[in-house]
């Protein structure tokens, strides 16, 4: 293979990363997703930059860390500035194209401030996270300000399914006995099917949109990475026929939580059981309603995963594209008396990640398991690398994990980091914390998890003692414990003292910086055989440049 691969980089929204069979769920299969990761590498230990969807994807689309780019929340814009992805692509003669969701926000003021259109192309693709936006859908419409009526509403009223609200009304509800809509909003109502048929459901809409993507991409012969961005099984939980009843309460894994997690004295950690989420999940009965339909979504999505699958196959498009499949974050689902995500244990802040490479350099890893502490941020310069771009780590806080797909050495991170704001949240408002101290960091090193808590002790897991991560030692007076926090917060701020927005500083910047003096910045010299013992280059040489022809 000598021309450069495609990458077909899917992402699952909410998707816990021991919900698929390959790793481990004993009652959930998804054979599509285990066959791809038998032809590639599944990665064991792979976290996001923050257990929350806009942020975790604003690090994935930048590659750094979210106190670099600085959208520390759902909808906080994306400096219009800000270098992402299909910047780099795009620079390297390659198409960067979104289908599903971004939860992108655009810096309006900040296009404003310089005078860019927003309908202009350089207005469009600030807007779209650097994307060429073949079918973007965030979800939660029409009724959310975030997004209004979408394509996939258009296309429910076009196959008879009429309403203002038609993702609402029949996409994400369901009809009780008597003919009642019922919306999937209420955790209630989450075993009814939605009311419509899965072929035009989320799910099925956006894998016939990802065909019909790389169908047009084939035609216009540019390499390309198609972000392919499902809505599911992100909230609300519902899904159709026949999945909605594959799986009931026998089905549903017994939580991970202790009576001590309750009892916790930690401010900051009963706020968070107190949140409406976290007290409905909270009890068994909640869970043996709702799981079962979450475990539905991720169902369907393994079959039209599969669909996919086999018509790239046909098409030969599987021998030239690398397949990524990942997640923003998971969902607690009760576990440690806790819902929805926001927070660092794993259940949350931990991803299934499976990447196949169809290139002979990378048979070597085929099939393997990687246990290596991974990070969202590495999959931007790993899809560079493949697409041809020039790497730029002045920019690009991730690591490239080509050596990890290839099987050689040159791969190495002793931390993972994440960070999460919840100042918007019932947490905060219970807390009566400010917005510029509602501010959480987690560094993990594989062993230790370390969760740093503005204004409150921090939270501390051993997973080689606590693999469940039920104890909290953050209080701890152990000699050890008291030594693992201060190493732990050391280690934090060696990663915040470094170059997070240096972006402006290219190799080329860097170098001529260190020529000044040859430019006739002459600091220090004492005489001209000083400068020339110390340039190589006659003091004489040193003449202005005069003032441009006309």
């Amino acid at each position: 293979m000598t021309k450069r691969p495609n990458v077909l980089w899917i992402m699952a929204d909410q998707l816990r990363f021991d919900y698929l069979s390959c790793y481990g769920h004993p009652h959930l299969h998804t054979p599509h997703i285990d066959a791809l990761a038998k032809r590639g590498v599944q990665f064991n230990k792979a976290y996001v930059q923050s257990p929350v969807c806009g942020p975790s994807r604003m690090s994935a689309y930048t590659g750094r860390y979210v106190r670099s780019h600085g959208s520390t929340w759902n909808s906080m814009p994306l400096r219009v500035g800000e270098p992402t992805l299909g910047d780099h692509l795009r620079e390297a003669g390659a198409r960067a194209v979104l289908v599903g969701k971004t939860h992108m926000a655009a810096d309006k003021e900040g296009m404003a401030w310089l005078g860019i259109d927003p309908n202009s192309t350089i207005g469009v693709s600030r807007a779209e996270c650097g994307f060429e936006p073949f079918e973007r859908d965030d979800g939660l419409h029409p009724d959310s300000a975030r997004q209004h009526w979408s394509a996939y509403d258009d296309y429910l009223v076009k196959n008879g399914f009429k309403s203002d609200n038609p993702w609402g009304d029949f996409a994400n509800s369901g009809l009780d006995e008597n003919g009642e809509r019922l919306s999937a909003w209420l955790l209630k109502n989450s075993r009814l099917p939605a009311d419509v048929p899965e072929e035009h459901s989320e799910t099925a809409y956006m894998t016939d949109r990802a065909i019909d993507f790389m169908t047009e991409a084939t035609a216009d012969g540019r390499p390309w990475m198609c972000h392919l961005s499902y809505i599911k099984p992100h909230w609300p939980y519902i899904v159709p026929e026949p999945y909605h009843d594959m799986y009931g309460p026998e089905h549903v894994i017994d939580p991970v939580r202790s009576e001590a997690e309750r009892d916790t004295d930690h401010p900051l950690m009963q706020a968070y059981l107190n949140a409406r989420v976290c007290r409905s999940f909270s009890r068994d009965h909640v869970r043996e309603h709702v799981i079962p339909a979450y475990m539905g979504l991720i169902k369907q999505l393994d079959d039209n995963l599969g669909r996919l699958f086999a018509w790239m196959d046909e098409t030969g498009l599987s021998e030239n594209t690398i397949i990524a499949f990942t997640s923003d974050h998971g969902d607690y689902m009760g576990d440690h008396w806790m819902g929805d995500k926001d927070f660092y244990h794993d259940a949350a802040a931990k991803v299934p990640l499976i990447i196949a490479d169809p290139r002979p350099e990378a048979d070597a890893s085929r099939g393997s398991v990687c246990d290596d502490l991974v990070e969202m941020i590495d999959l931007a310069p790993t899809f560079m690398n493949a697409l041809g771009c020039t790497p730029k780590p002045h920019i690009i806080e991730g690591r490239d994990l080509t050596p990890i797909l290839q099987g050689t050495d040159g791969f190495s991170r002793r931390y993972a980091i994440s960070e999460h704001d919840y100042h918007w949240s019932d947490m905060a408002r219970e807390l009566g914390v400010a917005q510029q101290h509602a501010h959480t960091v987690m560094i993990f090193d594989g062993r230790w998890k370390f969760i740093r808590c503005e204004g409150f002790r921090p939270v501390l897991f051993d997973l080689e003692t606590d693999p469940q991560e039920l104890d909290d030692i953050g209080a701890s007076d152990s000699a050890e414990h008291v030594a693992v926090r201060a190493r732990m917060e050391a280690a934090l701020l060696d990663w915040a003292r470094r170059h997070h927005s240096r972006i402006t500083a290219t190799p080329e910047v860097l170098a001529r910086q260190k020529v000044a003096a040859e430019g006739g910045i002459l600091i220090g010299f004492w005489d001209e055989q000083e400068y020339e013992a110390a340039t190589g280059k006659p003091f004489s040489s040193l003449v202005p440049t005069g003032r441009p022809e006309a």
